[in-house]
């Protein structure tokens, strides 16, 4: 994952200060250097670095940090400040024309994932009530229409091509008129990658720029290409002026330089981030939560909002309803489980939530716990309807009957069972109180 290495150098480096009482300007320069260190390592534009530095040092070298109850804390409080002013400060929301009609160039190098990105943002807009049409205005890659097709299929949105005309400002304008004579109110182009540096293309996004008057003009970039990302991010900018950046393969093993460099080198604000392959994996970028996250301290906000995706409305008032009335079974524990397989899996939970999120957590750990998820289920579907619904009937020669037909062992049953009741009383919790509350469920598993 993006960050992962960064932020356990900076962990590393907030846990030796927390060890010291009292805080010296030696103690101040010799943690700043190893941040500044893992800041490069991480790919991190050098003059980004040099002045992110320089303005934690004078605010790390005031009176109310060396003077502190808990001085190691206020420094952390100042790097966390401070990146989240790097990366945007509040952040930045897409934002729609006034008019009730939207257009949005997609723009960006070859190989950036542009085309699925363009299917993703559709889907997001269906999602926040948009009815979007994409535009296929890529006239000189083979098979680039046809891609655009079955990623507007893949998320239910319809695509304007024309494979006669061969001018990419004409078919954004044809799809412009037709999208609006259909009612859809966002239009967005897919339009050809392209080097910065390269004139004649350069010039013909000019033109439909032109034509077209985007509301937004959003430069695609893959972070795993580190600062070549944040320089095509420059070349753009300076060539043709964009609105915001969508930075893909979030989820890959990219060291995050490029999203930590690019608002300050650009001026302009990442609006996205990828997270994935699948189409629903494109997530708003939150500089305050990201800083969070990179500092170990988690990020909650992002974990509702994940559990609230995920959980089904009718099914967050049925359980709530089953809570009431005593009911939670088996069968409603294994359900809970499968919200967290929804939300991205245990890994993308744990890394949400503070305390764990800064913990080390290895692929080993992952993997254990995938496995004890598997397992749990195939206890629960070794076992009969009755049995499910009322777990208190489980003798010792049920359970026997359980462990043999599921592959496990009666204290692996035992230690179910266990966490079941744990998390029956916990949501029982959660439960009291009235009011809906859509995905609360989740907090039982942890």
């Amino acid at each position: 994952m993006a960050f992962e290495s960064l932020s356990d150098k900076l962990q590393n480096v907030f846990s030796g200060l927390r060890g010291k009482g009292v805080l010296t300007e030696k103690d101040i320069d010799q943690a700043l250097r190893e941040v500044k260190l893992a800041l490069l390592e991480a790919d991190v534009n050098f003059k980004v670095v040099k002045e992110f530095i320089r303005d934690v040092k004078e605010k790390c070298m005031g009176e109310e940090v060396m003077k502190s109850l808990t001085p190691a804390q206020m420094v952390i409080k100042i790097v966390n400040a401070e990146l989240v002013d790097l990366m945007g400060g509040s952040g930045t929301k897409l934002t729609y024309s006034p008019s009730g009609f939207t257009t949005i160039m997609m723009v960006g190098l070859q190989g950036t994932g542009k085309t699925t990105t363009s299917g993703k943002l559709a889907a997001w807009l269906k999602q926040n009530g948009k009815k979007p049409m994409l535009c296929a205005c890529d006239v000189y890659r083979p098979a680039a229409i046809d891609q655009l097709e079955v990623v507007g299929k893949a998320v239910n949105t319809p695509v304007y091509a024309d494979r006669n005309e061969k001018d990419p400002v004409k078919i954004a304008e044809n799809a412009k008129a037709e999208a609006e004579r259909k009612g859809f109110n966002i239009l967005i182009l897919d339009t050809a990658g392209r080097l910065q540096i390269d004139d004649a293309l350069m010039d013909e996004l000019s033109r439909m720029k032109k034509a077209l008057k985007p509301h937004q003009v959003l430069l695609v970039v893959d972070a795993l290409t580190g600062q070549d990302a944040v320089n095509a991010a420059s070349g753009f900018n300076d060539r043709l002026g964009i609105d915001g950046i969508i930075m893909t393969k979030m989820d890959g093993d990219s060291r995050g330089g490029a999203a930590l460099s690019a608002k300050k080198v650009t001026g302009r604000p990442i609006l996205f981030i990828g997270t994935g392959e699948k189409y629903d994996a494109l997530e708003p970028f939150y500089p305050d939560r990201m800083a969070s996250r990179i500092l170990g301290m988690g990020d909650m906000l992002s974990l509702i909002e994940t559990a609230e995706k995920s959980y089904d409305e009718e099914q967050a008032k049925r359980m709530e309803s089953r809570l009431r009335k005593n009911q939670f079974t088996l069968e409603d524990f294994l359900e809970q489980i499968g919200q967290v397989r929804k939300m991205g899996g245990l890994q993308k939970v744990l890394s949400m939530i503070p305390g764990i999120g800064g913990a080390k957590i290895g692929d080993e750990d992952i993997e254990r716990g995938e496995e004890e998820f598997r397992r749990m289920e195939a206890i629960i579907f070794s076992m009969t309807k009755e049995e499910r619904e009322d777990p208190s009937i489980l003798n010792a020669s049920r359970r026997k009957r359980i462990a043999a037909g599921s592959g496990t062992t009666v204290s692996q049953i035992n230690g179910l069972i266990k966490k079941y009741n744990e998390a029956k009383k916990m949501l029982k919790q959660f439960g009291k109180g009235g009011g809906k509350r859509r995905g609360s469920g989740l907090s039982g598993l942890f």
